[in-house]
């Protein structure tokens, strides 16, 4: 699953994971590394959950799986985190637990949810994923991406 959340000046490293948020005026600024692609992905979007519900504590009330086709890995973060606004929306589920893994072909996500009525809420809830400023790519110590979440 994942792993903890950055403190600021947190300097990410090969054997951690981690995320971090930053509220700007109608948005939030998204960060988040770990050693793979899809242990990356899936911290963004406890990240992004984070931004608006407290899940700790949560028990998943069922468990979906979202298949997405292989793009460039900017493309990849961006239809994730489309998609999981789209269950918001759509079903009222929020993401308490989220696992990645390469499949041939793209990327296989587990997502334990609850009902957006069972989690606190504690921020507005994202309605966008921004283009601008967004990343996901390798480097020294793992995987990192950024992206911003309009509100």
């Amino acid at each position: 699953m994942v792993g903890d959340t950055g403190e600021p000046g947190q300097v990410p490293r090969r054997d951690r994971s981690g995320h971090r948020s930053v509220a700007q005026e109608d948005d939030v600024r998204i960060e988040a590394w770990a050693a793979s692609r899809e242990h990356c992905l899936a911290e963004a979007v406890v990240a992004m959950v984070e931004c608006f519900a407290d899940v700790s504590g949560v028990r998943p009330t069922g468990v979906d799986r979202i298949r997405l086709a292989e793009g460039s890995d900017d493309d990849l973060l961006a239809a994730l985190l489309d998609e999981i606004l789209y269950r918001l929306e759509a079903y009222g589920e929020v993401p308490v637990d989220v696992e990645a893994d390469e499949a041939e072909g793209g990327l296989d996500v587990r997502l334990a949810v609850a009902g957006l009525a069972d989690v606190r809420v504690t921020g507005e809830v994202p309605t966008d994923v921004g283009w601008n400023d967004l990343r996901l790519s390798p480097g020294p110590y793992g995987w990192s991406c950024a992206v911003t979440v309009d509100g």
